[in-house]
């Protein structure tokens, strides 16, 4: 009789190993099984990405809000003017040299009172405010331009911003309004300055306050307004075309200009307010002597 002893098999772990990786992939199957509805359920229902103060946010920040602020150069048409081409040295007026002036300068004479309407919109702070900020401006055309763009924004805030939001806001706003209103149709005829001529700063803070922005939201945006207006004047004056003005409000050179800004400021109360690049109030004075022009400032 012969024993024939059995063959051992020269790879017993490999079975076992094949058994458990099909273990874990069934395992794993089954855990995909079950997240599948869930991510469905997740992407057919999207949580609401948008506050009422991001909300108006957007509404502020919008070119289309009718400011009437593209109508106004900012004194960058009579820059333009003053400083022709010179032929010999082969320069020509650049908005590069001209958008940290107009920055620096629209920021140290307007933002500390944006900024102190924001932090107190009663009646009779913004009543004193704009009475300062109207005292500050000695250009009779840039005190146009703000005014202009003040009356504009105020109108917007009766008319349309202030029925869409929750609640009754906006008393010292309303104040304000009648006074201003008050003073608009009685006149003044001995010479004294109106009690409330509605400058853009002092009522921008107000509302940015009012619809939920934040204080650094509220300045940001303030400081971006102008740059967007001065760079859609530059396009208007033949400097460059829409896809540079774009380029240039997407660069790091705008940003870092407006946050520089805000950081010289944001502590500067509204006594110490003033015009930090004076060759400015020479361009914007000087705009109404130009032969032609195509803005209001």
């Amino acid at each position: 009789m012969t024993i024939t002893n059995p063959i051992p098999d020269p790879h017993p772990a490999d079975d076992d190993l094949a058994l458990e990786i099909a273990d874990l992939e069934r395992r794993l199957a089954a855990a995909k099984a079950k997240l599948t509805p869930k991510h469905t359920s997740l992407s057919l229902t999207p949580p609401p990405i948008s506050t009422t103060a991001n909300h108006f946010l957007l509404l502020l920040s919008d070119s289309a809000l009718p400011l009437g602020s593209f109508a106004f150069s900012s004194g960058l048409e009579s820059y333009l003017a003053h400083h022709k081409s010179n032929h010999h040295t082969r320069t020509t007026p650049s908005f590069t040299s001209f958008l940290p002036l107009s920055i620096s300068s629209y920021a140290s004479t307007t933002l500390p009172f944006a900024l102190a309407a924001y932090r107190d919109p009663s009646t009779e702070n913004l009543v004193r405010l704009d009475d300062a900020l109207d005292a500050t401006i000695i250009c009779t055309v840039g005190r146009r331009a703000s005014v202009a763009q003040g009356r504009a924004l105020l109108s917007i805030w009766e008319r349309s911003l202030a029925g869409a939001l929750p609640g009754e806001k906006g008393d010292g706003l309303k104040g304000f309004s009648v006074i201003l209103k008050a003073s608009i149709a009685a006149g003044r005829e001995d010479g004294e300055p109106p009690p409330a001529s509605a400058h853009l700063a002092p009522l921008f803070g107000a509302i940015g306050r009012l619809a939920g922005l934040s204080l650094e939201q509220t300045a940001y945006v303030f400081m971006l307004g102008h740059v967007k207006a001065l760079v859609s004047a530059a396009v208007r004056a033949g400097m460059f075309g829409p896809y540079q003005a774009q380029k240039t409000l997407a660069g790091e050179t705008v940003q870092g200009l407006i946050n520089a800004a805000l950081a010289r400021e944001w502590e500067t109360p509204v006594e110490k307010a003033g015009q930090c690049v004076p060759v400015m109030d020479l361009w914007f004075g000087r705009h109404e002597v130009l032969y032609s022009r195509i803005f209001n400032s």
